[in-house]
């Protein structure tokens, strides 16, 4: 669902959490700031998901005091990783690279450092770096196939991508220039993943469709296309829309294409910013 559905009730619970903690003993008090955390953490991504940029960094922040009052330092270096995929939406490849950089300190776990490493890689492929890209992307699947011992914390990131540096790897080919390639990639990793996956299949699908239609392959992008628009209605993702504004200029090209023409009405709605 749109994330303005969920907010009002997930930042309704982190505030309680947060004054639940302060009547409770030193272990319990602890596990409910660490647990606080990762609601206003998620908050963070779900208001920048609505477009609000300035209080998703608010919210990453909050999420990071919450955790470090708790005793978590970690992840500070996970928000840095949340403010550069701000970074990567505004188009600024020097910044992203300079945030994920940052996250990578050997004294982070594993996953924060991996996940780093992606969003390091998505930089560079902004930035027309492949090489640059592709070591990031080999470090990230280092990083990622390591398992942080001895913690029950909760998972940080994606959990429905079964292969998340192989769909990164789509997403970077994009940008590099390769659709083609970066076409047959994603095709790969959007057969792994879970059909009631709706924003993950809606947000990569859409890249897939702009690869297509970045390698010519005008009426396969738009056969692609027209399923995910329900999704993309649903969901209500600024970051999404993002994409989906470009597939719409690069299909705006083609405009002699009946496959274009059925499409284009709806694709163009959808597409427009938000004004709420």
């Amino acid at each position: 669902m749109a994330p303005g559905l969920l907010l009002p009730v997930l930042i309704a619970q982190t505030h309680t959490l947060r004054e639940l903690s302060a009547h409770c003993d030193s272990g319990t008090r602890r596990h409910l700031l660490a647990l606080g955390s990762r609601y206003a953490e998620y908050v963070g991504w779900l208001v920048q998901e609505t477009g609000d940029e300035r209080a998703a960094l608010w919210w990453t922040q909050r999420a990071v005091d919450l955790a470090a009052v708790g005793g978590d330092r970690a992840l500070a270096g996970y928000a840095l990783v949340r403010r550069a995929l701000i970074t990567l939406y505004r188009d600024d490849a020097e910044q992203t690279v300079a945030l994920a950089r940052r996250a990578q300190s050997r004294a982070l776990p594993p996953r924060i450092r991996g996940l780093a490493a992606q969003r390091e890689a998505q930089g560079h492929a902004l930035a027309g770096d492949r090489r640059a890209c592709l070591d990031a992307l080999d470090r990230a699947r280092a990083l990622l196939s390591l398992q942080d011992e001895g913690t029950d914390e909760p998972v940080i990131g994606t959990m429905h991508l079964p292969d998340p540096v192989g769909m990164v790897t789509g997403w970077c080919l994009v940008d590099l220039g390769q659709p083609r390639e970066a076409s047959e990639e994603l095709d790969r990793q959007l057969a792994l993943v879970g059909e009631d996956a709706v924003r993950t299949q809606v947000r990569y699908g859409v890249r897939r469709a702009l690869a297509y239609a970045s390698a010519g392959e005008i009426d396969h992008a738009c056969d692609l296309a027209a399923p995910l628009l329900d999704g993309v209605e649903a969901v209500g993702s600024a970051t999404v829309t993002t994409d989906l504004r470009r597939l719409a200029r690069a299909l705006a090209r083609h405009a002699n294409h009946s496959s274009v023409r059925r499409l284009g009405p709806r694709l163009g709605t959808l597409s427009r910013p938000s004004t709420i």
